[in-house]
């Protein structure tokens, strides 16, 4: 495999959400034109565009895929800004070498608990396939609660048979493989739980009007919900902050 270089761009303005992650001509995000996008405010349903959204303090549960998706960032020297009532969100997109690399500070209350994800819908086909090491605890959280051990059947994506499954595998890095290209996805947290949480929508969501997109979303915590009470969320320390970084790296065949 030859490494790529990587181009990410980004609309501040609503979201902070990644809206091209490119490597030559390869477009790696999933798009999906919904006009109601462009006009939300905190506290509207969660509005499914695609590309990458910051999901924070929860993916699933209230609010909706998290609480800065809907909101305008800022810049503060060098680095983008999000603030809400309970946090504040920092991130700074570089990179090293051909990899790009996405580092965050979240700064609360001691004590506070919540889950961050890179929820990245990726444009990949019924070919493509996930590679992460055999074994590897994996939750399938939808459509009923299963414990098992990679692959679990979520490897090969495959065609449109009309199901939705959502899991978290218990991991730190996955890479996806679609035709002669490879894209490498690795999250880092010192003294959290990290994972991938997956979604793999073959046409079974939503009804009545169900489509296909397919998730692989670094994880601060290893649940869907801020509310788990079992060790699966980040909880802030009595410094009041959290620090991780996401690595993305491209490479063809």
């Amino acid at each position: 495999m030859t490494a790529m270089s990587l181009h990410v761009e980004v609309d501040h303005a609503l979201g902070g959400r990644w809206t091209s992650l490119r490597a030559g001509d390869r477009e790696w995000l999933w798009h999906r034109e919904d006009p109601a996008r462009a006009t939300v405010v905190p506290g509207d349903a969660w509005v499914d565009a695609g590309g990458l959204e910051e999901c924070v303090p929860t993916l699933r549960g209230l609010p909706d895929h998290g609480d800065v998706w809907s909101r305008p960032w800022h810049e503060v020297d060098g680095w983008w800004v999000v603030e809400t009532p309970e946090f504040a969100l920092r991130r700074r997109i570089g990179s090293e070498g051909d990899a790009v690399v996405a580092d965050y500070e979240l700064t609360a209350e001691a004590g506070y608990r919540f889950v961050w994800a890179a929820h990245a819908l990726l444009e990949v086909g019924q070919d493509a396939r996930l590679e992460a090491p055999d074994g590897a605890e994996v939750l399938i959280a939808d459509p009923a609660p299963v414990l098992g051990e990679w692959p679990a059947g979520l490897a090969a994506l495959g065609p449109d048979d009309g199901t939705a499954t959502g899991a978290v595998l218990r991991h730190d890095r996955i890479g996806v493989v679609d035709g002669e290209h490879r894209l490498d996805l690795r999250v880092e947290c010192a003294d959290q739980p990290v994972s991938i949480a997956l979604w793999r929508n073959l046409k079974g969501w939503p009804e009545p009007e169900p489509y296909r997109s397919v998730g692989v979303e670094p994880m601060v915590g290893a649940s869907f919900e801020r509310t788990d009470r079992e060790d699966r969320v980040a909880v802030v320390p009595a410094d009041g902050i959290v620090r991780w970084r996401l690595t993305v790296e491209a490479s063809r065949r």
